[in-house]
């Protein structure tokens, strides 16, 4: 525990407050901007879209949380303090439902009432989760357990797998976990390799835990 709070003193490093306003804002822009085009591909019919949509199965792909949870760990591990990380992610989580239902209700001419609350709920609860993934980037054991277990939860947004099945949802989540590795990775390889194996494990116990997946 002392080396976990040490790694906390040693990595919040201070930022002039006009560059964290600009860095906030560009992230809320960012929301903004993802929300609107996950919305257009949405209410867009595959054929008038570039086929490379298409077969990717795009629309569905933002549709899902494991892109959504990726980009957050990016915004949180990447800020400079673990209250940066929560403004930030909570900014990038308001414009992106944002702009997303105002472009269902405004444009598209519905509002899907209980999803919005289910985007709203997580959006309230995203600067809290946000905090707790900014200690990830530490040294510490209680760093890579805890770098295993959000690494775990993005293997169940993945993969769907059972005892005589394994595969994953697409070739985009797939990437998005991949990206998660390389942004939570150790120092060394080994300790990746740790953190891996540990995320593997942790991923079959919430699978059996919680039977119902958040891809």
């Amino acid at each position: 525990m002392k080396k976990f709070l040490n790694d906390i003193r040693y990595t919040e490093n201070r930022v002039p407050l006009n560059k964290q306003i600009i860095n906030s804002v560009l992230i809320l822009f960012l929301g903004i901007a993802l929300g609107f085009f996950s919305k257009f591909l949405d209410c867009t019919p595959s054929n008038k879209l570039p086929y490379i949509f298409s077969y990717l199965d795009v629309s569905n792909f933002l549709g899902r949380f494991a892109i959504w949870v990726t980009i957050a760990l990016c915004v949180s591990i990447y800020s400079n303090s673990s209250l940066r990380a929560a403004i930030n992610v909570f900014v990038f989580f308001a414009g992106m439902v944002t702009s997303y239902y105002s472009y269902s209700k405004y444009v598209a001419g519905f509002f899907p009432r209980s999803y919005a609350m289910i985007w709203i709920a997580f959006t309230m609860i995203s600067p809290i989760l946000a905090f707790i993934c900014w200690y990830a980037k530490g040294k510490s054991n209680l760093a890579l357990i805890l770098s295993a277990m959000i690494l775990a939860i993005l293997f169940n947004m993945t993969f769907v797998y059972g005892i005589l099945y394994f595969d994953m949802r697409s070739i985009l989540e797939l990437m998005t976990f991949v990206c998660a590795i390389v942004v939570l990775k150790r120092n060394t390889i080994k300790d990746t390799m740790l953190m891996f194996v540990l995320s593997c494990g942790i991923a079959f116990i919430l699978n059996f835990v919680i039977p119902f997946s958040f891809g």
